[in-house]
């Protein structure tokens, strides 16, 4: 693993980091916050997963979030959302390809051989920064924005007892049935949709749900709010009686103005059952 960068945070440590992924066959990077309790011991874990068009470098850069982890005694991390370099394949458009893995395991070509970013952050990322970092395994959480809070419900209600809680900012909430999900479940995933059903929140939600609370909130300015679908995921939490806060955002868009608007929130959130 390489070391890119580190910089002095709020009493911490934000490093930026580059290793070889087997997942993705290719150099992976991300950002890892560690508050300064982590010279004296493993601290928990909080995910955040990115949107559209993101690296790793934006929630670490525009959410704010160090200043409210550094406060609760949390890590941070913030993974890439697609592998990138040469000879992994990409589209003109902005919604498939680089920026656009959409946390799921690519079976259709030309995406296969490189776009695996649920086993990615599923499995083989964890095991890197645990045995890597000061970090609690046995104390994860997990937030995202976007196509970001779509992978971090789906891995959440996917993986349980994984994680203590479960948050989300203007998630993509029923992609089987919205313009982001059905062109890219398609790119990646063939045209047969019982292969699109795990990745897809709402239809999660009816199934299983989530073994712990979960916080969403949504901005009702928001200029992708029909892309997003969020009334399909409350009512399935609705009918599953799910513990959890859904949070409609009066005036508020899709911009990292309105994550770190809400942010303290989502990490104070997180902590109460990271603590507990």
């Amino acid at each position: 693993m390489e070391t890119l960068s580190e910089n002095r945070c709020f009493g911490g440590l934000q490093g930026v980091y580059r290793h070889a992924s087997s997942s993705c066959a290719c150099d992976m990077t991300f950002g890892l916050f560690l508050p300064e309790e982590a010279a004296d011991g493993p601290v928990p874990l909080l995910w955040f997963l990115s949107g559209l068009t993101c690296t790793h470098e934006n929630a670490m850069v525009k959410a704010g979030a160090q200043a409210w982890a550094a406060q609760q005694g949390i890590a941070l991390v913030f993974p890439d959302t697609s592998p990138r370099g040469e000879g992994v394949a990409d589209d003109e458009a902005y919604d498939l390809g680089k920026g656009a893995g959409f946390y799921v395991n690519a079976t259709e070509e030309p995406w296969a051989p490189h776009y695996r970013m649920w086993d990615y952050v599923a499995d083989e990322l964890p095991e890197l920064l645990f045995e890597t970092f000061a970090l609690d395994p046995e104390r994860q959480s997990i937030s995202g924005h976007s196509m970001g809070g779509h992978g971090a419900l789906t891995l959440a209600m996917s993986l349980p007892g994984r994680f203590r809680s479960v948050s989300a900012f203007a998630p993509i909430c029923n992609p089987v049935k919205s313009d982001w999900g059905k062109k890219q479940l398609t790119a990646y995933l063939g045209e047969d949709r019982a292969a699109w059903e795990p990745h897809d929140a709402s239809l999660l939600m009816a199934e299983t749900g989530f073994d712990g609370p979960m916080l969403v909130d949504t901005g009702t300015s928001d200029q992708f709010i029909d892309l997003l679908r969020p009334e399909t995921l409350m009512q399935a939490a609705a009918a599953r009686r799910q513990q959890g806060e859904f949070r409609l955002q009066k005036g508020y868009d899709h911009s990292y103005f309105f994550i770190s608007t809400f942010m303290d929130s989502h990490v104070d959130f997180h902590a109460e059952a990271l603590w507990s």
